[in-house]
C-alpha cells in the first residue's frame, strides 16, 4: 500500500472520530443510547438495515463462493435476504416501532418478559449473547486476513487495532454513532464498488459483464452451483425472513429507532430493495475474478488480488477503509444491542438494583458492558487463529441457530400466534438446538441445507404445534398482541413495562 493509501485510511478514522463526538452530544439517556429515542429518520434508518448485514466476511468469505462457484453466491444470500425483509417490511417492522412507542421497550427482547415470561426471556438472552460473540469474532477475522492481504499486518494487531477503534466511537455514540457509520460506510462502499467495476470493465471491455460468461468455467452461470443446492437457497429464505427482520436483533433496532410504525414499514421496504440491486453490482467483479487473477489456491484472497491487481494508490486505501467500515459498523451494531439485552434483561435479573440506577448511572454501565463484550469478542479471534473459522461460524453456527432463537421472539409479535405461551417458547428453542446438535456433529455427511433449516423448521413446527394443543394466551399477553397494530396516537404517552420480577412463575 502506498503513503496515498494509508492516507485514506486516516482520514476515514478521523470521520469515525467526527461521528463519534457528534453522536456523544445528542445521547443523555439508555434512550439515546439504545434506540435514538425514535428521532431516526426513515431512509437513513433503511440504509442503515440494509448496510448492518455487511461486513468484511463479504469480501472474504462470499468471495470465495463467487471465484469458485459464480453468480449462486448471489441467489442463496442477498437475493434470500431481500425477498424476506420485503415479506418482513409488512409483517414485522411497524410492530417492533410500537413496542417502543406504546410500551417504552429499549431492547428487541425486553417485551418477552410480558409477552411469555421472565424464564423463556432470560434463556433467548443468554443463548443469543453468546451466539453473538462467537458471530463478531468472525467479524473480527475476516477484516485481519484483509489486513493480512493488503498489508501484511499480523492477524492479532490487526484484531486489537480495529477492536479498539470501534470501542472508541461505540462506547460514546450509541446507536447514533453507529447509523451514521453505517451512512458514511454506505458511501465508501458505492464509490469503492462502482469504481471496482468500472477498472474490471475496462480489463475485460466494455460488454463485460454480458459476454464474461462464456470465458469462466462451466457453470459459473448458473443459480445452484457448487455446494449450493436448490434446497439450501429454500432454506437461506427462511432462515433470513427471521435472522433480517428482528432476529438478529440489531436489525430490530432500527425498526424501533424510527420516528413511527409507517416509518418502519417504509424503512424495511428501502433495505429489501437495496438488497436486491446492490449486491450483485459487488459480486460481478468478484465472479469475474478468474480472469483477472487465475489460479488462487485460497479463494478468500481473491478480493484483495483483485484490487492490487486492478487499483491505483488511493483507491486501495478506499477500499481497505470500506472494509474497516463494514466491519466496525455490523460490530458496533451488534454491540449495541447485545448491551442492550445485557442492561435491560440480563443484569437486573442478576442484580436487581441495576433497574434502580439513575439515568446517568445506567449509560455509564452500559458503555461499559460494550467495552467488556467488544473486548471477549476480539479475544476468542485471537485464540481462534482464524483458520477456516469465518465461513464455518457464519454459515453453519449462525444461520443454523438463528431459527430457534427467533421464532418464539419473532412470531410471538404476531396477533396469529396468540395462543402460543412460555411452554411453546421453550420447547421450540430447545427443540431446535437439540436437532442443530445432532444434525451438526452426530449425523455423518449431512448437508448444509439440513445443517441451516432443520433447526429453524423443527422450531417453527415445534412452537406452532404446542401454540394449538396447549394455549396459554392471557388477556394480558392479548392485550399487549393488540396495541401492535397501529401507531399510538399524538401526545400518548408509552406505557411502561411492569417490574418482570413479579412475572418469573407467570
Amino acid at each position: 500500500m502506498s503513503a496515498l493509501d494509508w492516507t485514506v485510511v486516516a482520514g476515514y478514522f478521523l470521520v469515525v472520530v467526527a461521528i463519534g463526538w457528534w453522536s456523544k452530544n445528542r445521547v443523555h439517556t439508555i434512550a439515546d443510547f439504545f434506540v435514538a429515542r425514535g428521532k431516526i429518520p426513515w431512509w437513513l434508518s433503511g440504509i442503515s438495515h440494509h448496510m448492518s448485514g455487511y461486513s468484511a466476511v463479504m469480501f472474504v468469505a462470499f468471495a470465495a463462493v463467487a471465484y469458485n462457484d459464480g453468480i449462486t453466491v448471489y441467489f442463496w444470500w442477498p437475493l434470500t435476504i431481500g425477498l424476506g425483509v420485503g415479506v418482513g417490511a409488512f409483517l414485522w417492522a411497524a410492530r417492533w416501532n410500537r413496542l417502543r412507542a406504546k410500551h417504552d421497550v429499549k431492547s428487541p427482547l425486553e417485551y418477552l418478559a410480558r409477552r411469555y415470561n421472565l424464564p423463556t426471556q432470560q434463556v433467548l438472552a443468554y443463548s443469543g449473547a453468546a451466539l453473538k460473540v462467537v458471530d463478531i469474532a468472525a467479524k473480527w477475522v475476516a477484516i485481519s486476513v484483509l489486513l493480512q492481504g493488503f498489508a501484511d499486518i499480523p492477524l492479532e494487531w490487526g484484531i486489537i487495532f480495529t477492536g479498539i477503534a470501534t470501542m472508541a466511537y461505540m462506547t460514546v455514540g450509541g446507536l447514533w454513532a453507529d447509523v451514521l457509520t453505517d451512512m458514511g460506510q454506505f458511501v465508501i462502499q458505492a464509490v469503492a464498488g462502482i469504481a471496482m467495476l468500472i477498472a474490471v470493465m475496462a480489463e475485460l471491455g466494455a460488454d463485460f459483464p454480458f459476454t464474461m460468461w462464456g470465458d469462466l468455467p462451466d457453470g459459473r452461470g448458473d443459480p445452484v452451483a457448487g455446494s449450493v443446492t436448490t434446497w439450501l437457497i429454500i432454506a437461506f429464505l427462511f432462515v433470513k425472513t427471521f435472522e433480517y427482520n428482528g432476529g438478529m436483533w440489531n436489525l430490530a433496532q432500527r425498526y424501533m429507532a424510527a420516528p413511527s410504525g409507517s416509518d418502519a414499514r417504509r424503512s424495511a421496504l428501502l433495505s429489501s430493495a437495496l438488497w436486491l440491486v446492490w449486491p450483485l453490482i459487488l459480486f460481478l467483479p468478484m465472479i469475474a475474478a478468474p480472469l483477472i487473477v487465475p489460479g488462487l489456491s485460497n479463494g478468500e484472497e481473491s478480493y484483495i488480488e483483485l484490487s492490487k491487481e486492478l487499483l491505483p494508490a488511493g483507491l486501495i486505501g478506499l477500499m481497505l477503509a470500506g472494509f474497516f467500515s463494514h466491519t466496525m459498523a455490523m460490530v458496533a451494531s451488534d454491540s449495541n444491542v447485545i448491551t442492550a439485552v445485557i442492561t435491560r434483561d440480563i443484569a437486573p435479573v442478576l442484580a436487581p438494583r441495576v433497574r434502580r440506577l439513575t439515568e446517568r448511572a445506567q449509560l455509564t454501565f452500559a458503555r461499559v458492558t460494550t467495552v467488556l463484550f467488544v473486548s471477549l469478542s476480539m479475544t476468542i479471534a485471537i485464540a481462534t487463529g482464524g483458520e477456516g473459522f469465518v465461513l464455518e461460524t457464519v454459515v453453519e453456527l449462525v444461520a443454523a441457530t438463528m431459527g430457534p432463537i427467533s421464532i418464539p421472539l419473532m412470531l410471538g409479535l404476531l396477533p396469529w400466534f396468540r395462543r402460543n405461551g412460555p411452554t411453546a417458547a421453550i420447547t421450540s428453542w430447545a427443540g431446535g438446538l437439540a436437532v442443530w446438535y445432532v444434525v451438526r456433529y452426530i449425523v455423518e455427511d449431512a448437508t448444509q441445507a439440513a445443517i441451516v433449516g432443520l433447526p429453524l423448521l423443527t422450531s417453527l413446527v415445534l412452537y406452532i404445534g404446542i401454540g394449538l394443543v396447549r394455549p396459554e394466551n392471557t388477556g394480558e399477553r392479548d392485550a399487549l398482541i393488540d396495541s401492535l397494530n397501529a401507531d399510538p396516537e399524538p401526545g400518548t404517552a408509552p406505557d411502561p413495562d411492569p417490574d418482570p420480577d413479579d412475572r418469573v412463575t407467570a
